[in-house]
């Protein structure tokens, strides 16, 4: 491996990419969209029929909980030793892609597909890991997809690492030299994804990427973007796919407990494929993940909030602002002293002991509209919250650690990371 990427935590792998494929059949969206639609897997379904694809080697968390999830895991395992065997893969050693995404509302986003090492990152709140989680990550999500991976002789990754680099000197520069590298791909992402580039870096710009990286955790640029010089760097933020890069880190965990311990280094469970993409990319969009509260009495509910926190007041003013729908009408709630640095923090704390002791469920709600809807609904409440600035998330996991679960989403559905390559764990 380039001895410049150690102090990193991310390297150049060897990447599986099909070596004759249609790449528009063989290319299908992150495993865990659409899972309330089952009538858009129907039509990937259809769209690749008996072709090779992704769709093979993944399985969508709409049959996650399926009674016949084992046979499903038992045929996915089945069809990728088929795909390593008979030669539908061709290997690329010790590369970087730099890829470029068009998205559906037309912007471009960029990116670079490399590997981390599973032993620099760390979900756990508070860690001063170089690649940490930004929300909390749900334990019990973790085991299904364990089931999922620990048998799997290739991984194919949908999660998305950020960097925080407003200069653009990591990936930025990429889009002015792939004249140089080699194209891999470019074809049309199906069910409306999109279009995809991608490109093998050179050497010499591998070895710019890591001297890029190496100056953006510096201690003088972490006192610079967060005033706070002697603390552990943070490298990577995790933007998408945490509960699958923290399955990946299970099961190398559970490797190394059987493995002399000269040898987790060689281990390929050790690491992860994964695409780095600048937090400050303008086709990143942070949305808001709105909150709607069923089965409360709502009036109930509001007041319990003011007595939650005392200083809090109806109407927008300095501090956390909150807005409510519900079927007495809508209006705001402001805390302005908070404890956190995010409105969503203030609010999911007061959820989650309301909920503790009085009842009721919350759901996870996407646009404005939805969220009246919903809220406005007898026996509901919905709250919907600011967007979080792109500029506070890093500073936000230095701060608290990490982020209130579901704060942000990263683009629309059919924007997320499609599968395309893939790496050897065993």
């Amino acid at each position: 491996m380039n001895e410049k990427f150690n102090r990193l935590g991310f390297y150049p792998a060897d990447i599986l990419l099909p070596a004759s494929a249609d790449m528009e059949k063989w290319a299908v969206v992150a495993c865990d969209q659409f899972t309330s639609q089952p009538e858009y897997w129907e039509a990937v379904e259809q769209t690749v029929g008996e072709a090779p694809s992704t769709l093979r080697l993944i399985l969508p968390e709409a049959k996650l909980n399926d009674p016949a999830v084992e046979t499903h895991i038992a045929d996915i395992n089945a069809s990728m030793r088929k795909y390593v065997e008979g030669g539908v893969f061709k290997t690329l050693p010790a590369s970087l892609i730099y890829m470029e995404r068009t998205q559906s509302d037309g912007k471009v986003r960029h990116g670079l597909v490399g590997m981390v090492d599973l032993d620099q990152y760390d979900y756990t709140p508070g860690s001063g890991a170089l690649i940490r989680a930004t929300e909390g990550t749900v334990l019990s999500r973790i085991p299904p997809r364990v089931k999922v991976r620990q048998d799997a002789p290739v991984e194919l990754p949908h999660v998305m690492l950020l960097i925080d680099d407003p200069d653009g000197t990591v990936i930025e520069p990429l889009g002015g030299q792939s004249g140089a590298m080699e194209k891999l791909y470019d074809f049309d992402l199906q069910q409306g994804g999109g279009h995809l580039i991608g490109w093998k870096l050179t050497e010499a710009q591998t070895a710019a990427v890591a001297d890029a990286l190496t100056a953006l955790c510096a201690p003088e640029q972490m006192e610079r973007k967060y005033g706070m010089k002697d603390a552990a760097p943070l490298l990577f933020a995790v933007g998408d796919g945490n509960h699958s890069l923290a399955t990946a880190k299970t099961c190398y965990e559970n490797k190394k407990k059987v493995t002399p311990k000269e040898q987790w280094a060689t281990l390929p469970e050790r690491y992860a494929l994964v695409e780095v993409v600048n937090n400050h990319d303008d086709a990143l969009k942070f949305e808001p993940i709105h909150r709607v509260v069923f089965d409360v009495d709502a009036e109930k509910l509001l007041a319990a909030f003011k007595a939650f926190y005392p200083s809090a007041h109806e109407g927008e003013g300095e501090g956390h602002t909150i807005a409510y729908t519900w079927a007495g009408g809508k209006g705001f709630l402001t805390v302005p002293d908070p404890k956190v640095q995010l409105a969503v923090g203030t609010l999911q704390a007061f959820i989650d002991e309301y909920l503790k002791d009085n009842g009721g469920e919350v759901d996870y709600i996407h646009g404005d509209e939805v969220t009246d809807e919903l809220g406005a609904k007898p026996g509901n409440i919905g709250f919907k919250l600011p967007a979080m600035g792109k500029e506070q998330l890093f500073k936000t996991v230095m701060a608290d650690g990490v982020l209130p679960r579901k704060t942000f989403s990263m683009g629309h559905a059919q924007d997320k990371r499609y599968y395309v390559e893939a790496r050897a764990i065993q």
